[in-house]
C-alpha cells in the first residue's frame, strides 16, 4: 500500500505531490531531499527509512520519483510502479524533463488518480488508461526542452559583464539597412548552462548540462548551411559510437527547419537559414560529466585565540592551462550574528566584501586562469561564536562564465555554406558555458 507519490527536480523543487490516504505529513518531501543530498556518495540507496516510513525512489530524466509506505511491501513492486509512471509521462508528453512535468501537471495528476485507488495500484497500461484520461498533453514550441532564450554570449543579456567579451562577440553584426549588403558574416554559438552539486567531501553528487546551438545569419543570400558536429557525438548511452572519444548527451531536439538526412551517419545538420538568429538544436546531459567539474573548493573553519571565526578558502580552477574563467563570484553564507570582516587575498585582482543584508561573503575574481589556485582568508567578528554558529556557514555557490569551453565536449567540426555570391563570407564559431547553479557544500 502506497501512501504518497511525489516528484522532485534535481534541485529539490516540488513538482508533483499526491497523498492517497492522509496518514502522513507533506514535510516528508523536504526530509527525503535532505537525506539524499546529505549522503556522501553519488549513488543514494533506493530504499530509505525515516520515522516508521519507507521512502522508495528512482531517478529518471533528472527527476526524483518517490513513493512512501508504512507497510512491509515489496520494494521491487514500488520501483516497477515508479518506472511505469515515468514511462507513461514520457509516452503522453513526448519527453521526460522538469519543464514537461511543470507544463503537464494536470495530466500527471489525472494519471495518478486513474493508476491508484486509495494507495493500491489499479493499472499501468497505456491502452487501458487512454480510455479514461481526458486531459490533453501540453506541447511547447519546437524548442521547449530548455529556456535559454535570455542567455547571451558571455552573459551579455543576463548580467552585467565585468570583463569585456571578445571583439567578435561584441562588435555589431549589421549597420544600417542600406549597408546590409556589405555585411557578409555568419555566427554559430554553442551555449551551455551547468548545474552542479558537490558534497562536503568533494564528491560530485549531481550534475546537469543544458545546451543549445544558435545560428546568427547575416548573409545577403545563402541557400544552405551544413554544420558538422563531433563524429563520435551520441544521443543516449544506447547509441554510443564505437570509435574515438565519445561525446554523449541524454536528450536532443532540433528545429523543424533542420534536415537530418546526414545526421545519423555523418553528424551533419543541414539548415536553410532565415536572416537573423535561430536556435537549431537543444540538448541535455544529466547525472554525468565527461570531465571533472571546473572548480573545487577547499574550505577550513577555525576559531582564533581572540574568538574570531577564521574562514580560509582555496579555490582551484580545473580548466585546461590555456583556458580562463571570467567573472567568477563565490557567495558563502556566514553566521547571522556576524558584525564585520577583515580579509587577506592572495592576489590584487580579487575583491571581497561582507554582504550585511544577506549575511554572506561575496568573493569576486575577474579572470581565473585554468590550472591555477587562489586563496583567501576572512576573519569574522561573531559575538557569542559557538558550534551552532559554525553550522550556519555554507553552502558556497559560484557563478562564472567559461569562454571557448563546453562541458559536454560538443564541438563544431566545420561550417560550410552554399552561397551564390563571389564575396567570401566571414564565419565565426563561438563557445561559452554559464553557471546555472553551482553549489559546494561545506
Amino acid at each position: 500500500m502506497i501512501l504518497q507519490v511525489f516528484l522532485l527536480s534535481s534541485k529539490g523543487d516540488h513538482l508533483i505531490y499526491k497523498d492517497f490516504r492522509g496518514e502522513t505529513d507533506a514535510s516528508i518531501i523536504n526530509i527525503f531531499y535532505e537525506k539524499v543530498v546529505a549522503l556522501p556518495g553519488d549513488q543514494p540507496p533506493i530504499v530509505m527509512y525515516h520515522d516508521g516510513l519507507h521512502l522508495i525512489h528512482i531517478r529518471q530524466g533528472g527527476l526524483y520519483f518517490v513513493a512512501t509506505s508504512k507497510s512491509n511491501l515489496s520494494p521491487f513492486t514500488v520501483i516497477e510502479f515508479l518506472n511505469r509512471l515515468a514511462a507513461l509521462i514520457k509516452d503522453y508528453c513526448g519527453a521526460l524533463s522538469e519543464k514537461t512535468v511543470r507544463m503537464n501537471f494536470a495530466l500527471i495528476y489525472e494519471l495518478l488518480d486513474e493508476m491508484m485507488d486509495y494507495g493500491y495500484v489499479q493499472t499501468t497500461s497505456t491502452d487501458i488508461l487512454k480510455n479514461f484520461i481526458q486531459t490533453e498533453a501540453v506541447t511547447s514550441k519546437p524548442f521547449s526542452l530548455f529556456d535559454l532564450s535570455n542567455v547571451g554570449l558571455f552573459g551579455a543579456d543576463t548580467q552585467q559583464s565585468k570583463v569585456a567579451p571578445s571583439t567578435a562577440a561584441s562588435r555589431p553584426m549589421l549597420t544600417t539597412r542600406g549597408d546590409q549588403g556589405s555585411k557578409n558574416e555568419i555566427f554559430v554559438d554553442v551555449i551551455e548552462r551547468l548545474t552542479v552539486v558537490i558534497g562536503s567531501n568533494g564528491t560530485l553528487m549531481k550534475s546537469d548540462v543544458q545546451g543549445e546551438i544558435r545560428v546568427k545569419c547575416f548573409l545577403p543570400s545563402c541557400s544552405e548551411i551544413r554544420i558538422g558536429l563531433n563524429e563520435e557525438f551520441s544521443v543516449g548511452k544506447s547509441q554510443l559510437r564505437g570509435y574515438g572519444t565519445a561525446v554523449r548527451v541524454d536528450e536532443c531536439r532540433f528545429n523543424e527547419s533542420v534536415r537530418l538526412d546526414e545526421f545519423e551517419n555523418y553528424r551533419i545538420l543541414k539548415i536553410h537559414p532565415s536572416h537573423g538568429e535561430q536556435t537549431v538544436m537543444q540538448y541535455q546531459l544529466y547525472d554525468e560529466l565527461p570531465l571533472a567539474p571546473p572548480f573545487r573548493l577547499f574550505p577550513t573553519l577555525e576559531r582564533d585565540p581572540t574568538g574570531r571565526l577564521l574562514v580560509y578558502m582555496k579555490l582551484r580552477c580545473d580548466l585546461p592551462p590555456k583556458s580562463s574563467a571570467l567573472n567568477v563570484s563565490l557567495n558563502l553564507p556566514v553566521p547571522k550574528g556576524t558584525l564585520s570582516m577583515s580579509q587577506n587575498l592572495s592576489s590584487p585582482d580579487q575583491s571581497a566584501e561582507l554582504q550585511q543584508s544577506s549575511k554572506s561573503i561575496q568573493w569576486d575574481i575577474v579572470r581565473f586562469p585554468g590550472g591555477s589556485q587562489l586563496s583567501a582568508m576572512f576573519k569574522l567578528e561573531v559575538p557569542g561564536l559557538s558550534s551552532a554558529s559554525l553550522l550556519e556557514v555554507g553552502p558556497a555557490s559560484l557563478s562564472f562564465e567559461l569562454p571557448k569551453h563546453t562541458c559536454t565536449g560538443l564541438q563544431i567540426r566545420f561550417l560550410r555554406l552554399s552561397i551564390s555570391q563571389p564575396a567570401l563570407p566571414q564565419r565565426w564559431v563561438r563557445y561559452v558555458t554559464h553557471s546555472d547553479s553551482y553549489t559546494i557544500r561545506i
